[in-house]
């Protein structure tokens, strides 16, 4: 489970899935959006967390296609995953782009936004057995998912 070294063209598909969004995402933030009270440890665990992941997913060729068996079932569940991240994102732009749009649930998965990509990625891990990318995806997850809690606690709170 430690993984075979080599480009994964399926973790530079799945970030770029990720980042094209985030990238629109920078100027088009919700009303009233601020990082200014984050957590600085959570940060840190996201930071650290977005470079681990996004270096697993491109180094290691175990993620690939390989042929059919009963692990590229994990891969089809990462994949749904990303496609319903995506249909998250253009729901989003679509809308008024308010805070509670932002850290909304998506088809029953709460803050969508922040758990379809690090699930997709955690099932993407389990896919190519690479246990770097599962440590790596749980750091993030704790950062990532962590920030975005925080921030829709304070929304509630506004409310």
């Amino acid at each position: 489970m430690t993984g075979h070294f080599g480009f994964s063209y399926i973790g530079l598909i799945f970030l770029l899935l990720l980042f094209i969004p985030n990238l629109i995402w920078a100027r088009k933030k919700p009303q009233g959006y601020t990082s200014e009270n984050e957590n600085k440890i959570l940060l840190i665990f996201e930071r650290i967390g977005e470079i681990l992941t996004a270096i697993c997913v491109l180094i290691f060729d175990d993620f690939n296609l390989h042929g059919w068996s009963d692990w590229s079932w994990w891969l089809i569940a990462s994949f749904v995953l990303m496609v319903m991240y995506e249909l998250w994102w253009i729901r989003y732009f679509r809308s008024k782009r308010k805070l509670s749009d932002f850290y909304s649930s998506f088809l029953g998965v709460p803050l969508a936004g922040a758990t379809l990509p690090v699930i997709s990625f955690f099932l993407l891990g389990i896919y190519g057995k690479v246990i770097w990318l599962i440590a790596a995806v749980l750091i993030l997850g704790v950062g990532h998912i962590g920030i975005h809690i925080q921030h829709s606690k304070e929304v509630e709170i506004s409310k």
